[in-house]
């Protein structure tokens, strides 16, 4: 499972609870590249003999993007990106911002310096320009977070940015599950709950894991259709698409389970909204309208384990990813 590390008070404890008491483990991505993203994971994979996935991603903003070392400034000292959002800086907040350094001098006073960096750090805003800032772009933020250029196109742009705010970081969940490569040799059955845009399932690619079977549980039909353009392009094998986990009953769990010898890997994306530090108006924790999913997983991740020790009571590992 992966989760905002600075949750409200008492959502991890909760978390932890429902899980088994398993306890999560907090990555801060800056360790990875070059966005500030602290997530807390809590899964059931061996933490022995993992390793990143190469080439290792760019650790700063001039690695990544090169060309904006050309108008950035002396006194924006940033060197990371903070965390990604679900939607970008508006034309009026990069227009305020050229208006204010355009009526200062060279450099311009403390005061709109410090305005300045503020709205560039709060919004992620980089150096395109003299006196000019603009947001990232979706396929800067797919750079940042592993996926191939062009993942998330095809969608609207606004839509782009929220699906890739939500996203998993692909080098950070390939970490995590990097271990699989020797666990399953021979490919592995996956169930994906809250799929997003496949992050779990890149990074099982870039990690050379056959994924035999995908059962994808997604409600935004935008994600479904950037996952069915992904698996066409890169797989082969069986995809099943379920619109709701409230679609996913019991019996069906048993029914897949029979079907294709189990699930042998449990990956849960999480739209974080809910949770994160950022949003200040429905920071609801797990009672939140989107972060209440987390019941229904596992509500689903108990029949899976459940449906699975009936059919192979002797070998019913099933491993998880939160």
């Amino acid at each position: 499972m992966k989760n905002v590390a600075r949750a409200p008070k008492g959502v991890w404890a909760k978390i932890t609870r429902f899980l088994f008491d398993i306890q999560p483990e907090f990555v801060h991505s800056l360790h990875l590249c070059e966005a500030a993203r602290k997530r807390g994971y809590i899964q059931n994979l061996p933490t022995e003999n993992r390793s990143p996935l190469p080439p290792l991603p760019p650790k700063t903003i001039f690695e990544a993007f090169p060309d904006y070392k050309m108008w950035w400034p002396s006194w924006d000292q940033r060197t990371h990106l903070s965390c990604l959002q679900t939607c970008m800086a508006s034309a009026k907040v990069t227009e305020r911002i050229q208006r204010a350094l355009s009526s200062s001098g060279n450099p311009p006073p403390q005061s709109v310096q410090k305005y300045v960096r503020h709205e560039c750090s709060k919004w992620n805003l980089v150096w395109v320009g003299k006196n000019k800032v603009a947001p990232l772009e979706p396929h800067e933020m797919e750079y940042l977070l592993g996926f191939p250029r062009d993942h998330t196109r095809g969608v609207g742009k606004t839509q782009r940015y929220k699906s890739l705010g939500n996203s998993f970081h692909v080098d950070k969940v390939a970490y995590h599950l990097s271990v699989s490569r020797v666990m399953f040799p021979n490919g592995v059955t996956v169930l994906s709950l809250f799929t997003g845009i496949v992050g779990g399932e890149v990074a099982l690619h870039k990690l050379g894991i056959h994924m035999r079977v995908v059962v994808s549980v997604e409600i935004c039909k935008a994600n479904r259709e950037i996952l069915r353009s992904w698996w066409d392009q890169t797989q082969t094998c069986t995809l099943i698409e379920i619109a709701d986990v409230k679609f996913l009953k019991d019996d069906e769990i048993a029914s897949y389970v029979s079907r294709f010898g189990g699930f042998y890997l449990v990956i849960r994306g999480s739209p974080c909204n809910n949770l994160a530090g950022s949003n200040q108006h429905h920071r609801d924790g797990l009672e939140g309208k989107h972060s209440s999913s987390f019941f229904d997983y596992f509500r689903i991740l108990n029949s899976v384990k459940s449906a699975m020790a009936t059919m192979q009571p002797n070998r019913c590992s099933t491993y998880a990813i939160h």
